[in-house]
């Protein structure tokens, strides 16, 4: 035990000879524990499969009661971007060696079959399956008994992660921590300014943000029904397409797409021209609904205020600095993208972009007001790296409120973090990245994206 004074010596005229061996004891038992992953979904998993080839020990949580809970939500819409680009390279190796039957490469899964052909079967291989905990909210990450404050022997000290798991809080150490939340549970307000105003707090049951199931469990809410879209990327295209065959079957049904851009073709992307043909399709399924005016645009429209009224839902905004005025509309649907949610860490040492809100080094690689998601080159560690030793924020979370995100992208993030990891330098610097012109974006409306973003060629489903 140590008595008062000692620990007061020890705190204001620190003997050198303790610290270094107090330290050299840290480091060895802080070496002993677990990387820990929070998030399974893609990028989660892939971080996973790839510390389990290097023989890492690794614990893997997630909020969710099953892997890729996230992409649940969302499963009934297909992806434009091929097997092949949807598959980590290491996670692929474990799903061979445990007699995974393996999809066609060229073919367009739906978010459910990323879901149950390839997440699920990989988080049961036997190489990840025991580390894996679902259920298991984080509430919070720091330092061992070090607040944020405390810099002297910061970096010799375990990770401690606060989680609540079926109800119980458990508490788990970690020699280095990788987030791969996504940003798919913070959507971006409808308002223009992207501010939370309570009038669009309080008409939650009647506004969905996302793509919801409009031709199976939600059908009923939106048939007969006034309905506006606001958004101006795939997201928005995918919900305003659903709708308009509901449209055919319920021709009372009246769609309105609000967006900023100032001519509506804007939205429409390469269509045949585009890399991808799924994606550029969008484009010209779309151009042909409004050409017949089953879609009514209003655009630009920056909308300031949404707020109940006697018609339902009222829209104030200007138009080519017109103030208007839209009422009697029904159900609203929000594709205006997501932005990533940092109370977790905010016990940690971080580097954020304040306009992208990502990881501050990626903020001039993937802008996009400058980038699309096919101009966005290789990243690894080095830009991944926190002012949080061991630390690193991977995937759409690394992107922040940046629509660019591709999947690709974040596997090779986690393959170049997990290499630098296990120490194997060269491997962490090496970055490569082989996609189309044009680009192959995540999943991630996860993930992030509405594709929103004034030149964004973006969206993977």
């Amino acid at each position: 035990m140590i008595a008062l004074n000692d620990n007061i010596q020890g705190c204001c005229n620190p003997r050198s000879n303790d610290l270094e061996n107090n330290n050299v004891t840290n480091k060895k038992i802080t070496k002993q524990l677990p990387i820990v992953i929070i998030g399974a979904g893609p990028v989660g998993l892939a971080a996973a499969a790839q510390l389990a080839s290097r023989r890492q020990s690794f614990i893997l949580l997630e909020a969710g009661v099953e892997v890729g809970a996230n992409i649940k939500s969302w499963g009934h819409i297909r992806l434009f971007s091929p097997w092949r680009y949807n598959i980590d390279k290491a996670a692929m190796n474990l799903l061979n060696n445990s007699g995974w039957v393996q999809q066609e490469l060229e073919s367009l899964p739906t978010g459910q079959e990323l879901v149950e052909q390839y997440l699920k079967p990989l988080s049961k291989v036997p190489e990840i399956q025991p580390f894996l905990y679902l259920n298991t909210k984080v509430l919070s990450i720091g330092r061992k008994d070090v607040d944020k404050m405390k810099t002297a022997n910061r970096e010799n000290v375990p990770f401690v992660i606060h989680a609540e798991n079926n109800g119980e809080y458990k508490i788990f150490e970690a020699k280095a921590v990788i987030d791969a939340t996504g940003t798919w549970g913070t959507p971006n307000p409808a308002v223009s300014s992207g501010i939370w105003l309570a009038d669009e707090k309080s008409l939650q049951e009647k506004i969905y943000y996302g793509i919801p199931d409009i031709l199976g469990k939600e059908q009923q809410r939106y048939t007969s029904k006034r309905v506006a879209v606001v958004g101006g990327g795939h997201s928005a295209i995918n919900t305003l397409l659903d709708l308009t065959k509901l449209k055919e079957s319920y021709p009372e049904t009246e769609i309105l797409w609000i967006m900023r851009r100032q001519r509506v073709e804007e939205a429409y992307g390469g269509k045949e021209k585009d890399a991808l043909e799924a994606r550029g399709l969008l484009g010209s399924k779309i151009h042909h609904m409004v050409d017949n005016q089953q879609v009514k645009v209003i655009t630009p429209f920056r909308i300031q205020l949404v707020r109940k009224s006697e018609e339902g839902i009222e829209l104030i905004g200007t138009q080519n600095d017109n103030q208007i005025r839209l009422d009697g509309i029904d159900e609203m649907i929000v594709n205006t993208g997501s932005r990533p949610d940092f109370s977790i860490i905010n016990d940690l040492r971080t580097s954020i972009d304040s306009a992208t809100e990502s990881v501050k080094a990626l903020a001039p690689l993937i802008d996009p007001n400058i980038h699309s998601c096919g101009t966005v080159r290789p990243h690894g560690e080095k830009e991944l790296r926190q002012p949080e030793k061991d630390f690193y924020i991977v995937g759409a979370k690394s992107y922040g409120r940046a629509p660019t995100f591709l999947m690709a992208t974040g596997y090779e993030q986690v393959r170049s973090v997990v290499a630098y990891l296990s120490g194997d330098l060269n491997a962490a610097e090496k970055v490569e990245l082989d996609l189309p012109e044009t680009g192959v974006c995540s999943i991630n409306l996860n993930s992030k994206s509405s594709c929103d973003g004034p030149k964004s060629t973006c969206c993977n489903y």
